[in-house]
């Protein structure tokens, strides 16, 4: 998929193989009549309206409805733009995006960052360039003032991520963080390190709170920076901290999503230990992946699908209503129980 008006179309309700002038052409009546008895406004005689739909369905007509926002300079389409396309996380908020948007008749156009965790304007102008209505963002990691610069340019539905000024639909980071920790304390680890990476504009709750709990508790925080928040980027660093002596070692393992965590599931293994028996591994997101049988990580759950279908439904809305005021909607996050982890021996 990419950004051309041909891909845009087929993520929505796609391109015509007869035009509005060949229907119009064929019953020897107006394009203007024709667009009306195909948008089913009034104007049109009931007979000529079911002439004009029959000869529509006989000729394969469908509608363009990047056509149609050209020809009424109206932008209706619901841009996407992912940060990262290896992680499955994102691919779970593009089926919930686009149920909700395919629900309303509308277009989806989608653009993906080809560099995670580095600023990628090229993704956001096609976007633009395709002429959506709103962008739904997952990749919002400049700062507060350049977010709502882009939102003055094209309406922004900022996810996973509070913005100020911008419609929001995000996790309580700081409530999942202790979540986390506090199943982890309570199991009795007192090592306990947080694998995270680069520190991104908006998106440092969870390492901040981690600190934060640690902290209050009288433990030391070991904050250890992968390259990315990939499981190929961070795969280095994890193996670095699998490899030191057990009395170095943290007896568990915290992570900024759950791709952090796969990599540090692998690195324990690749080192011959045995999770949780040796080590406590606990996830951020609740990716697919992260349920699978022999996976089994726990992790804080924030509820992805029904982040996306509200992100949708507020970029439906923004289109519909611009002046709205700005949604603020925060999702509890849960934590799933899995087998990674259990009580330090």
């Amino acid at each position: 998929m990419n950004d051309s008006p041909r891909a845009s179309a087929a993520l929505g309700a796609g391109s015509p193989g007869a035009t509005q002038s060949d229907l119009a052409r064929e019953l020897g009546v107006s394009r203007t009549l024709v667009s009306l008895a195909l948008r089913d406004q009034p104007g049109v005689s009931a007979d000529m309206r079911a002439r004009i739909l029959a000869t529509a369905q006989r000729r394969g007509y469908r509608r363009n409805g990047l056509a149609a926002d050209l020809a009424t300079r109206r932008r209706t389409a619901v841009g996407l733009h992912l940060l990262d396309a290896r992680n499955d996380i994102y691919s779970t908020v593009l089926r919930g995006v686009q149920e909700v948007v395919t629900d309303a008749q509308q277009r989806l156009v989608l653009a993906v960052d080809t560099a995670p965790g580095h600023p990628d304007p090229r993704a956001v102008d096609a976007l633009v360039e395709a002429n959506v209505g709103v962008i739904i963002s997952t990749a919002l990691t400049g700062s507060k003032d350049d977010a709502v610069a882009l939102n003055a340019r094209s309406p922004l539905v900022a996810l996973f991520r509070h913005i100020a000024g911008v419609d929001s639909v995000y996790p309580d980071d700081a409530a999942g963080t202790r979540l986390a920790l506090e199943h982890l304390l309570g199991l009795g680890h007192r090592r306990i390190a947080h694998l995270t990476g680069p520190a991104v504009t908006g998106y440092t709750t969870r390492r901040d709170t981690y600190v934060s709990v640690m902290t209050e508790r009288g433990l030391t925080p070991e904050v250890i920076v992968s390259d990315g928040y990939s499981r190929e980027v961070a795969a280095a660093a994890a193996a670095d901290l699998m490899a030191r002596p057990a009395a170095l070692r943290p007896t568990a393992v915290m992570t900024h999503n759950d791709e952090l965590a796969f990599a540090v599931r692998e690195a324990a293994f690749a080192h011959g230990l045995a999770v949780p028996r040796d080590l406590s591994v606990v996830g951020y997101d609740n990716s697919r992946t992260a349920g699978l049988t022999g996976v089994e990580l726990t992790t804080v759950d924030v509820d992805a699908p029904a982040m996306s279908h509200a992100a949708a439904r507020a970029a439906l809305r923004r289109v519909a209503f611009p002046a709205a005021p700005c949604v603020d909607q925060r999702f509890e996050p849960s934590l799933r129980l899995r087998s990674s982890t259990a009580a330090p021996v």
